[in-house]
């Protein structure tokens, strides 16, 4: 077998990276996705592309965010792997996924494939999530009218709120952030892809009990692709009445309050309350997501 070559694009071969197949359908999922071209790597066997990832980041964004589009030709799983090891920037990988894949052969083997090959870079499996998508279509859930909305300026309230929610969570992400630096450091994190988000601040909101006490938190937003839910959060003592549906019910009207004629969401697989709560409100799934870490990276917090 002839020596492997592995290297960044550039604007003016960034077409390489169209060259292999695209068995999980990852570049409709992508369509609204925008990539650096400098930000995308292949690796090259007699000149032919044998593997490939592209990084993401917003549009501001100094350094990738993650890895986002992977794939790997059948036989080349060792270039695979070597083309994540190698790269210089070592963050969260996703590998994106049609609906219902576990129940086709092919798409199956596909996807076990590029789990294999992350695994064999030093990745670890963190989550796998399901991806929504609301369209008008699909109807508009009523306000229920349990919980009074507020726009809160103070991002001390959601720090504090954000800290209550994640000290019983069922969120992989939030988890893996406590176990690295406490609950304050998973609520930062929040905080921050909150801000990060190129939509007003003004839009995120507190939600009260007749009483006047929180009972949770839900953040309206546009991410880089367009309207999103990014984050509905029940604080612990009020949890058990269903308010996520609530949240999520007002969250959407938000959107679509703003102009939205689609809205994505996200949540993991093993989330069953808040899949629940996204199936009642017409959100259907139309992919799903596998995320992986670099077991080797560097704890910032350590």
């Amino acid at each position: 077998m002839t020596d492997l070559v592995i290297r960044t694009l550039t604007a003016s071969d960034a077409h390489l990276f169209d060259a292999l197949p695209d068995p999980l359908g990852a570049r409709e999922a992508h369509r609204r996705t925008r990539f650096r071209p400098d930000w995308k790597r292949v690796a090259l066997r007699d000149g032919e592309v044998v593997a490939r990832g592209a990084w993401w980041g917003g549009p501001d964004d100094p350094e990738p965010v993650n890895i986002n589009w992977f794939d790997v030709a059948e036989g080349e799983e060792e270039a695979g792997a070597e083309l994540l090891r190698s790269a210089p920037r070592q963050v969260e990988l996703e590998i994106n996924l049609p609906g219902g894949w576990r129940d086709d052969p092919a798409l199956h083997t596909a996807a076990e494939t590029r789990f294999t090959v992350a695994r064999a870079a030093g990745y670890e499996l963190l989550v796998e999530r399901f991806l929504y998508r609301w369209t008008p279509d699909r109807g508009l859930a009523d306000r229920p009218g349990r919980l009074t909305f507020r726009a809160e300026p103070d991002d001390t309230v959601f720090f504090d709120a954000l800290r209550r929610i994640h000290s019983a969570t069922l969120d992989a992400h939030a988890l893996k952030a406590v176990e690295e630096g406490g609950l304050d450091r998973a609520a930062q994190e929040e905080l921050d892809f909150f801000h990060w988000c190129p939509s007003p601040r003004e839009w995120w909101r507190t939600a009260h009990t007749p009483d006047g006490s929180l009972a949770g938190i839900h953040i309206p937003a546009h991410n880089p692709s367009g309207p999103t839910i990014a984050f509905i959060g029940v604080v612990p003592e009020h949890r058990g009445h269903g308010y996520a549906y609530d949240l999520l019910a007002d969250c959407t009207r938000h959107l679509v309050e703003q102009g939205a004629d689609h809205i994505s969401a996200a949540t993991d697989r093993g989330n069953a309350p808040m899949a629940a709560c996204f199936t009642k409100a017409g959100f259907p799934v139309v992919r799903e997501r596998v995320n992986f870490h670099p077991a080797t990276a560097s704890d910032p917090a350590g």
